[in-house]
């Protein structure tokens, strides 16, 4: 961001390397989970292993009820947090709207550092912007979860179920899966990183902490939780 930058929104230097931070922190632990986690068997890893597995035994069942209703499950906790994505930019949305109300009332507050209408407004544009991203992740997991129902309907069963078209026809609908939920996790990591994200509405450096804290719950939950050890 430029000098013009700066004075435009009324950023201060730390409110940039905060920024800055918070960035790195997001990014750094995409790569975690989805590169190094892979080899590390993280929890996500873990669970797209039994993702393979479960089409392996749809592929046995006499009746894939069970797998369709999974499926559906899925897609609906897709659904779910699409809508609530929209939601949060209409709220987000109506602060826009009240900023100078909305500006008065943090800086009430003795922890409160609002700053000017312009930082409070660009501010409340990044955390659309994370809705945003949230939105579309969600609602494109949402997208792949119906074409996995259908690669499950389009596989062959009775005697045909152990033939090699049957087999991949299961690869295929466990890698859409994968997919997916690939999709669907990164949508949640928006939300988790949107938590961080408002520290910033108190300050830079609570900003830091909240992305911290942030990072570290989910870095432990990943790699170090009691619900990795269930599934190892």
């Amino acid at each position: 961001m430029t000098c013009y930058g700066f004075i435009m929104f009324g950023l201060t230097a730390l409110d940039a390397a905060a920024f800055g931070y918070f960035v790195f922190c997001w990014a750094a632990y995409a790569w975690i989970v989805e590169i190094w986690g892979g080899r590390q068997r993280g929890l996500t890893a873990i669970i797209s292993d039994y993702r393979g597995r479960w089409m392996e035994e749809m592929l046995v069942r006499p009746n894939r009820i069970v797998d369709t209703q999974i499926n559906m499950t899925l897609q609906q906790g897709s659904s779910f947090f699409a809508s609530t994505s929209l939601l949060a930019v209409g709220a987000c949305l109506g602060l826009m709207n009240a900023s100078d109300r909305a500006v008065q009332v943090v800086q009430a507050l003795s922890f409160g550092q609002a700053g000017t209408r312009e930082l409070w407004e660009f501010k409340l544009a990044g955390l659309m912007v994370i809705f945003v991203y949230a939105f579309f992740k969600f609602g494109w997991a949402y997208r792949l979860f119906n074409y996995c129902a259908i690669l499950i309907g389009a596989t062959p069963e009775g005697e045909r179920r152990t033939s090699d078209a049957a087999k991949a026809m299961a690869e295929r609908a466990a890698r859409m899966n994968t997919i997916a939920a690939a999709h669907f996790n990164r949508g949640q990591r928006a939300y988790f990183f949107a938590l961080g994200y408002l520290g910033w509405f108190a300050g830079p450096i609570v900003f830091v902490v909240a992305t911290t804290a942030v990072f570290a719950v989910l870095y432990r939950r990943q790699f170090h939780s009691d619900s990795r050890s269930a599934v190892m």
